[in-house]
């Protein structure tokens, strides 16, 4: 008979059995009876394909189907099949395309070192116990949509030679990705991991997408290699975070964090736009690391160490003064003289630390959607300068937050605040004072002496008087 539901043939043995039904039995290899089964298995060689399709596997049976194809299986197909007892794989090679869909595991499923030479898909899979995927080989596409394994997960040493989409995955117990190698995409989308997940010197070739995850217990990714981006957008880790990228995009926006993270970037560039971190948080980089983001950060203790923020910006972060910036670098003023549309109109910029949304401010980088006003940046200079290691840093920073004020004041204030920038840059740059009294002393010894040189061509010239007449005495 044939099930709507299911799409294939069923066994005719009761209309509750949705095996798929071999012939000329008419039944699933699970009603076949011993003769029947030994001839099935007789028609079996390396490489047969075996439909096992809404079949309850017993160990028994699973036993002959491998022993007759000698654990060398073709197009093998096992969707809505029901597993009782333990399943053991390991070593088996799949010549064909496998699937694995809606399938249920009642106990062990162990796939220990199994070859996959076209593609797999476990989707929607159930695994009610331990789950090993440990050193498997995967030349096709991989796909565990899905996917519920109600304890341990082992992917140890895996290797997916393609894609390896694990979307919506649910893992209760221990999930374990450790030196696993993913050649194309993987993407990990939605997936909860009930308990401590590791992704320990895994390697990702292409994309690593864990957009929306759930890391109840913490999760300590550390991948030696990651090809395009790291996305871990809108993600929720609780117990803490661990995340080390090389060379790569890490996309952290709407990251929640409750306990502490650490991020460490080798040459890679990350964006924390949104995040949340409840706990102490530390962003460590090395090489051209870089920080391209902190927008509308709401952190409890973030540092930030050794890393570009030359193009961060900083609009909308919720506790400044939370920050610590430790060795980090930031944009400068341009160089030279500028011509503006402003006054004054012509401006030599003395070289300075600024904030990226002071230039996007100021136009002087690309097009910004929602530049930031001065106001907050002056609130925004003020705040983070408490947390700059760097002393001189610490002082541009004092002066952007004058300057914005000087630029945002009315015109009384604007004009004593205008007053002390140009004479002694608000207090902060001393050669400049120093400039102006030189200049003063200088225009004032020049008054003198041209005051005193000019009152000495006016003075009147005075003949000189005579010689005394000289008086011969006559003897």
């Amino acid at each position: 008979m044939t099930t709507l539901d299911v799409g294939w043939t069923t066994c005719a043995t009761s209309p509750q059995c949705a095996g798929s039904a071999w012939r000329p039995y008419g039944r699933c290899l699970a009603h076949l009876d011993e003769a029947e089964l030994d001839e099935v298995a007789g028609g079996l060689s390396p490489g047969s394909a075996v439909d096992l399709r809404g079949t309850t596997v017993g160990e028994h049976l699973l036993e002959r189907i491998l022993a007759a194809t000698h654990r060398r299986l073709g197009r093998a197909r096992f969707d809505r099949a029901v597993f009782p007892g333990e399943v053991r794989f390991g070593g088996v090679v799949f010549d064909g395309d496998v699937s694995f869909d809606r399938a249920r595991f009642r106990r062990l499923a162990s796939f220990l070192d199994a070859r996959f030479a076209g593609n797999v898909s476990f989707r929607e899979v159930r695994f009610s116990r331990e789950l090993s995927l440990h050193g498997v080989s995967v030349a096709g596409h991989a796909a565990f949509d899905r996917v519920c394994a109600g304890r341990d997960a082992l992917f140890g040493s895996a290797r997916f030679e393609r894609t390896a989409s694990f979307e919506n995955a649910e893992f209760q117990g221990f999930a374990t990705f450790d030196g696993t190698l993913f050649s194309g995409d993987a993407t990990f989308r939605g997936c909860r991991f009930g308990r401590a997940s590791s992704f320990r010197r895994a390697e990702f070739d292409g994309l690593a997408g864990f957009e929306a995850a759930r890391f109840w217990a913490g999760c300590s990714m550390a991948p030696a290699r990651v090809g395009r981006r790291l996305g871990l957008a809108g993600a929720w880790a609780g117990n803490g975070f661990d995340v080390r990228a090389r060379g790569c995009a890490v996309d952290l926006r709407r990251l929640t964090v409750i306990g502490p993270l650490a991020v460490r970037l080798d040459g890679a560039d990350a964006d924390l736009e949104g995040a949340t971190l409840r706990g102490s948080a530390t962003v460590d980089g090395r090489g051209s690391a870089r920080v391209t983001s902190l927008r509308g950060v709401d952190s409890e203790a973030l540092t930030l160490s050794r890393v570009d923020l030359s193009t961060c910006g900083f609009t909308g972060v919720l506790h400044p003064e939370r920050l610590r910036l430790a060795g980090c670098t930031f944009a400068t003023t341009p160089r030279g003289v500028r011509f503006e549309l402003r006054w004054p109109p012509l401006r030599w910029w003395t070289p300075r630390r600024t904030l990226a949304d002071e230039h996007a401010w100021r136009g002087w980088s690309g097009p910004e959607t929602d530049p930031p006003t001065a106001h907050r940046l002056a609130v925004l200079y003020s705040r983070l300068g408490t947390g700059v290691d760097d002393r001189t840093t610490a002082a541009d920073f004092a002066f952007g937050a004058m300057e914005m004020r000087r630029l945002t004041s009315r015109t009384a204030g604007r004009w004593l605040l205008s007053l002390s920038w140009i004479l002694c840059g608000y207090g902060l740059r001393m050669g400049r004072a120093l400039g102006w009294s030189v200049l003063a002393a200088a225009v004032m010894a020049a008054t003198l002496l041209m005051s005193s040189t000019s009152h000495a061509a006016r003075r009147p010239a005075v003949s000189p008087e005579p010689p005394p007449p000289v008086h011969l005495s006559h003897h």
